[in-house]
């Protein structure tokens, strides 16, 4: 297996391209070579801030040999197509989450990368964070017993920090709203943490926010084990803040922002702090693509997980339109 950095090309150049780039400069397995948005002076720039080439065509990218990986941050409605592109010219691809706006979608993003013999990891960073790897160990060791409930929060404050127009924040380049941009990642920890989500029973509305989306939103999760938990995800708080609250019979942990990780066991009065260090989430996981690449098994957040992970928001999604509980399974099967 090579040492050396795996070479990618960085496309879609936006706010969250920053971030990941900024998390390839902190690792030493990973390097930017190339980059590619249909705007000259966005590329121009990202190029000079990172230190890589500016190319003026997507193929232009993929035609370089040299070149192993594409870090894909498009909008969702282009990830098909641009995911296509890389698979047949042999590119691995680090795809940001939602692998897509519709479950079909998604699934003939994951078949593509299939095909083509390439890697698709999708980006979802705050599995990876210590406090829940941590929480995950406790439940697989047993510490928890038999899991029955969960409750999470994650919250933001976008009033006058984005454009009502940017596909992040339309119905039609986002659907879903909040939950699918933001909610979407909690949803992933509590499948990671509590075990898969069979049905859904989703709210939404809008209440602060312009557009034509929604900016606060709760579900509902029942997992295959009989667990319920919930998540809610506003843009519309007063600042950023997020929860997790694990529910065991035999023990529970709490996890806020500001109040850190704590613990509570059956019979006990006593929440005891759980000291963790905070870890870089999203450079692990680019860390962890670039060993993929060279030859170290398969993602934790493959395709059919970024499919699989899409359903139940997309269950949420329709959940909220017409009132309805929504199985998993009718969203895999129909959406």
């Amino acid at each position: 297996m090579s040492n050396k950095p795996v070479r990618v090309g960085c496309i879609g150049m936006g706010w969250w391209s920053d971030v990941l780039a900024d998390a390839i400069k902190r690792s030493d397995k990973i390097e930017i070579v190339s980059c590619f948005s249909r705007t000259e002076d966005k590329r121009k720039a990202f190029a000079a801030k990172y230190g890589c080439k500016p190319v003026a065509t997507y193929e232009e990218m993929l035609a370089d040999p040299s070149i192993e990986g594409i870090v894909n941050t498009t909008p969702n409605n282009v990830h098909l197509e641009t995911t296509a592109q890389a698979a047949a010219a042999g590119k691995h691809v680090f795809l940001d989450k939602p692998i897509a706006n519709n479950v079909s979608t998604g699934r003939a993003i994951a078949e593509v990368c299939r095909k083509g013999g390439v890697i698709l990891q999708l980006g979802y960073q705050r599995r990876r964070e210590n406090q829940f790897r941590w929480i995950k160990q406790q439940v697989d060791a047993g510490v928890f017993g038999k899991l029955v409930n969960a409750e999470s929060n994650i919250s933001r404050d976008r009033l006058g920090k984005f454009d009502a127009h940017h596909w992040r924040h339309t119905a039609e380049g986002m659907p879903g709203g909040v939950m699918l941009q933001i909610g979407i990642h909690y949803i992933d920890v509590l499948s990671y943490i509590m075990g898969p989500v069979v049905a859904v029973t989703g709210r939404a509305t809008q209440l602060v926010l312009p557009g034509d989306n929604p900016d606060v939103a709760s579900m509902i999760l029942e997992h295959e084990n009989g667990a319920l938990s919930t998540v809610n995800a506003s843009y519309a708080s007063a600042g950023e803040y997020y929860l997790m609250n694990i529910y065991g019979k035999e023990a529970t942990a709490y996890y806020d922002l500001h109040g850190g990780l704590r613990l509570q066991k059956r019979h006990s009065d006593k929440v005891e702090a759980v000291p963790f260090e905070k870890n870089d989430a999203i450079r692990d996981e680019l860390e962890e693509f670039a060993a993929v690449v060279r030859g170290g098994g398969k993602p934790e957040t493959d395709g059919e997980h970024g499919y699989t992970s899409l359903a139940v928001v997309r269950a949420g999604t329709v959940s909220a339109r017409e009132g309805r509980r929504v199985t998993v399974a009718e969203m895999l099967e129909k959406d």
